[in-house]
Parts: C-alpha cells; sequence; structure tokens
C-alpha cells in the first residue's frame, strides 16, 4: 500500500504510524551516535559508569586542589604576619 498524498506532493500518514516511524528513527540514531563513541556492545553500561566514576573522581581532586591552595595561602599570610608582629616587638633580639 502506497502512502497517500496531498495534492502539493506531500506524503499524508496517520499519527501513530508516523510517531512509530519518528521513535524508530530516533533510536537507531541514538545507536548510531553511541557507536561512533565506541560505546555499544554489552560493556557500554559498565563504560559510562566508570566515564561518570572519573568525572567524580576529577571533580573531588579539582575541589581538593583549590582548597589546599586556599590553605596554603591563608598559611602563608598568617606566617607572615607573625613573622612581622615578631620583628616589630624584637622577640628575636636587636634588629633592624
Amino acid at each position: 500500500m502506497s502512502p497517500r498524498r496531498s495534492g502539493e506532493g506531500h506524503v499524508r500518514m496517520p499519527d501513530a504510524e508516523f510517531e512509530e516511524l519518528l521513535a524508530r528513527a530516533a533510536q537507531e540514531g541514538a545507536r548510531r551516535a553511541l557507536a561512533d563513541v565506541g560505546l555499544d556492545g554489552e560493556e557500554a553500561a559498565m563504560d559510562v559508569r566508570d566515564l561518570r566514576a572519573l568525572l567524580d573522581c576529577i571533580r573531588f581532586v579539582r575541589r581538593t586542589a583549590v582548597q589546599t591552595t586556599v590553605h596554603l595561602v591563608t598559611t602563608g599570610i598568617i606566617l607572615a604576619l607573625l613573622a612581622g608582629i615578631a620583628l616589630k616587638l624584637k622577640i628575636f633580639g636587636p634588629g633592624g
């Protein structure tokens, strides 16, 4: 059975048939996209879990690096202030 055509050459089909065709096309497109990036096959779910775990680790390392940097800068500033106070109060003997 050939699809009905309107007077302008457009193909007409029932909504349910169109929805089914659209769903199949989307599913096939998703399969091809996953295959293109190497995420097809039986181990695809495990690969995605591993990628998510890797991203979580990267986020944790980035957050830890920022916290460490802030701690180092804060400690440096406090040590500089203490050294300045010690020199000002001449705790380490007579100085300049």
